[in-house]
This record gives C-alpha cells, structure tokens and sequence, in this order.
C-alpha cells in the first residue's frame, strides 16, 4: 500500500464487532497463550510493571482443550491470558474480538494525549517528504491492567512508543523514541511478562521491556534487511504480531514473515530477559505472482491470523496465504496448505470465524480482470483449497481507488465492511446478501468495532459513530457521535466503560461518561 500524504488537522485525501463472551480452556491452556514455553513459571516473579494475572468477571466455559495452536471455537471470544486486557490488533489470534464493555452511554473526552502538543513527525514515503501527525491505520491500542493501574499503550507518529495511564493520561513510563514513524498496531505480551512489541517505519520491529523503572530498554530488535532476506517493496513494520507459547508470528513490507522463539526468563535481578531466535522465515509471495505482478509490490502490511494450525496474511499484491504451523515446536518448517489470489493489494487482515472461514477486505487500485471478477470483500472457505469463493461483494469505482482498507468485524451472522468510499456494509456472513449500507460521506479506514450490540465506525470528518446493531437485520440507527479533530483511520480499543482512539488531528483520545 502506498501510504495517503498526511495532512495535520483536516481530513486527506488517500490514495485511493457482537458481545464479548469470555472463554477459559481447562487444564491451564488458553486462547492466546496455552503456557508460555521457556520461562513462564517465572513470570509470577515480575516486578511492578508487570501485568495482572487475574481477570475479574470473566466467565468460563467447559470446552475441552484444543489439541493446537488457537481453537477456532475461539473466534469473537476475549482471550484468557495472564496478562487481563486488550493486547494486540483486533483483541486475538483470528483478529475478531474488539474489546471489553461495557460502552460508554453520555460519551464525551475524559482526556488527550498529549495534554499540550501533538504527536507529530516528518516521515519520506517515496519521494514525498511530510509531517504526519496522531495516528493513523492501523492505531488500534493496546489496554491491559498492571500494577494495579490500567495501561494505555500505543505508537504515535511522534515516532514513540508510549504507555499512559488509563485514568489520567499521564505517562507511566517515557515515551521510547524509535527512528520514524511507530505506525500499525503494538502487542502486548500476553504472559504477564512486561514486553512490548511494536514495529516502526525505521527498519526495525522492537521487543521492549517495560519493567526497568521509568524508561523502557529495547532488548531485541529484528531489521528489516536481517538474516539475509530479498527485501522486495519495503521496509516498514505495519503488523502487530501474534504472541503464543513463546513464540512470535509477524510479517513485514520486506514482504517476508517470521517465525521466532523468543526464550522469555527473569535475570538473577527479577528483570525480563530474552533470547530470540529465528525458527522459520519465507517470503510471502511466489513465482507466479512474481510473474504475473511486474512491480513486486509484495509487502506484508496486514496482522498475521491464526486458527487451528494454519497461520493466515495477504499482501500488497494479493495473495492470501496458509501455512501450516503444526510442528514448528518440534523444528519442522512451515508448509503453505492454501493459495488464493484476491487480484489486488489486500492489506485489511484477514478475520476468522469459529468455522475457519476468512473474510477479506481488498483494494481496487490495478483495476485488473481478476480483481474485478472476485470483489473487494469476499468470504473463502480454506477447506476447498481449488474453489475457496464462498461469496464476493464488489467496491469499484470507474477511475481511481476503492476498496478496503478496514478489516472486517464479525458480529450476531453479520459481517461488518468499511470502504476507501465511505460505505459502511453489513453482509450476511452465510450468504454475502447486503443487509443494509450506510454512506458516511468520507474515507472510513477505521476498522469497524462491534462491543455490546454497538458499532462503532469513525469517518475522514473526525465523527465517532456508534449504531445500535441490537437486530444487526435492520438498518442500524445512530446511538452518538462524539466529534475529534482529524480524519480516523485509527481503530478505537473498548474497555470497561472507555473507548480509546487515535486522529489525524495529533492526539489520541480517552472517551467515556
């Protein structure tokens, strides 16, 4: 994806959801992580910073533990993890979980980040040289509970990475400055280990420990141009990556994806410690569309997914990949098991359902006949690897782009889709009928946000919508707005009460009663 050229305080012109129910697995395996390989035991040895252990009203259930990396079961469940929040892009592994209610019912701004200021920086896309200011796609911040507090963490496009208190805004913990933009999304890990990983448009994707007093201190950081990879398109770090077992899972826009066992421990001291080492890598494109697309723009720029054994991306071409990660623990490599390609770049992450269905958003920016036949959102069936369409709904304007950008939110048999245009669709997710659209007039790259029969969907004017979506069968009426400065593209995180988001206009917002 060529990134849209910012502007500060107005909204710019591009380029171109469901109750949470919270699950726990028995035996002392979980959603996200089912033990934490090297390490773990130690983790009730953390210091302050240290995430909380315990979930206060979750509820349970008595599903058998899944044999596996993720359960599909899972799909729209709050993870059960040691550390109790809202962790990483899109709340799980199959990136279909949107937050904790319940949602604010009189919202407006409890507070700003930064108080005074902006978070503003000067980035180079191409040949272009501009300040970009907030944060922007994909922005969705991460919201978890430590040392008694509950943590906001987020990158910025003031190049850093910061952790503020959710209560008052204020910095728990200095702001950790990379060398550009700290855009995407950041993980938190969700172990209770005080970690945090997060990439940056300066080569380099961080593993930072946030337990050493009031700076953080990078431990690892993985180029871009490492272990000898054929770079191909880019360099940036848009991805936010899985966390499981002790192993992480991230693509990048070298167009190439990762496999890494991180070996977490404490020191003698109580401090976390890693170990990282690179189990698997491969690029994420092929022969064939290397033949068939001539710029190799082939970057990975969506949130890898996860469900049963089969890791899942798309990138900046098109190609919808999974890989079999089966024995990745017993030192096997990865194995590509599905191939499908969407036509066009295809940088919204892929969601799933509790069946292992995916629903993909794609853009229409190369106007080509295979783009133009299969869609922009779309529904494939990975289980018939030679005909995978289930079902397609098409966004193409005559010059121009269009498409998605917005990954997809999945709520009560509806699937919920934003465009470059400004529709808002919910679809059938058994059959793709459109059950309703709406036009807000404006470029929604927001991801939609469904939290407690509501959706929430921001547009390039700076409005906040939430919509009652009680009968997601009916065109949902207007519940609120809330009014921000900037276009955005950011994708707001709920919990207990507040919404957090980012705009364009340079601050990120706390909303609440």
């Amino acid at each position: 994806m060529k990134h849209a050229k910012p502007v500060p305080k107005t909204p710019w012109r591009v380029f171109a959801v469901a109750v949470a129910a919270v699950a726990v697995i028995v035996l002392g395996l979980v959603v996200v992580t089912r033990g934490s390989g090297s390490g773990s035991s130690t983790a009730e040895n953390a210091s302050s910073e240290s995430p909380s252990s315990t979930a206060k009203g979750t509820t349970t259930t008595t599903r058998p533990p899944y044999n596996g990396w993720v359960d599909p079961l899972s799909s729209q469940e709050m993870p059960v993890t040691k550390t109790v929040g809202y962790l990483t892009f899109r709340g799980n592994p199959t990136r279909s979980w949107y937050g904790l209610g319940p949602l604010p019912t009189n919202p407006h701004v409890l507070w700003t980040y930064p108080k005074s200021g902006n978070m503003c920086g000067v980035s180079t896309d191409g040949a272009d040289t501009s300040t970009w200011c907030g944060d922007g796609w994909t922005g969705n911040p991460n919201v978890y509970e430590s040392g008694g507090k509950t943590v906001v963490a987020f990158g910025g496009y003031d190049y850093s990475l910061h952790w503020v208190d959710a209560e008052t805004g204020d910095n728990l913990i200095e702001p950790f400055k990379t060398g550009d933009l700290a855009k995407g999304s950041m993980t938190t890990d969700p172990d209770g280990f005080p970690l945090s990983y997060k990439g940056s448009r300066d080569n380099n994707f961080y593993i930072v420990a946030t337990d050493r007093g009031p700076k953080a201190e990078v431990l690892w950081k993985l180029n871009a141009h490492d272990f000898g990879v054929q770079q191909v398109w880019n360099d940036d770090w848009d991805g936010s990556a899985l966390i499981i077992d002790d192993y992480m899972f991230e693509g990048g826009e070298n167009s190439n994806f990762y496999i890494v066992k991180l070996n977490r421990h404490y020191d003698a001291a109580g401090k976390v410690q890693i170990d990282p080492q690179v189990v698997f890598h491969a690029p994420g494109w092929d022969q064939e569309l290397w033949n068939i697309i001539s710029d190799h723009q082939f970057s990975i720029e969506n949130s890898v997914a996860i469900s049963g054994n089969t890791l899942y991306f798309a990138n900046s071409s098109g190609l919808v990949q999974g890989w079999d990660i089966s024995g990745i623990k017993q030192g096997q490599p990865a194995t590509r098991v599905f191939r499908f390609w969407t036509g066009d770049d295809t940088d919204a992450t892929i969601t799933i359902d509790k069946q292992g269905m995916l629903y993909i958003g794609s853009e229409w920016e190369r106007h080509n006949d295979r783009s133009r036949q299969v869609g922009q959102m779309m529904k494939l069936d990975p289980t018939k690897p030679d005909n995978p369409l289930v079902w397609s709904i098409k966004d193409q304007t005559a010059v121009g782009k269009s498409g998605v950008w917005a990954t997809p939110a999945l709520g009560d048999g509806v699937v919920y889709f934003a465009t470059n245009g400004g529709r808002v669709i919910g679809a059938d997710m058994a059959t793709g009928a459109i059950v309703w659209e709406k036009d807000l007039g404006s470029q929604t790259w927001q991801s939609p946000v469904v939290v407690d029969k509501t959706l929430i969907e921001g547009d390039c004017k700076g409005n906040l919508n939430a919509y009652d979506i009680s009968n997601p069968q009916i065109d949902p009426p207007l519940k609120w707005t809330v009014k921000l400065d900037g276009c955005i593209e950011a994708t707001p995180a709920v919990y207990k009460g507040r919404i957090y988001v980012a705009a364009r206009g340079g601050k990120l917002y706390a909303i609440g009663d």
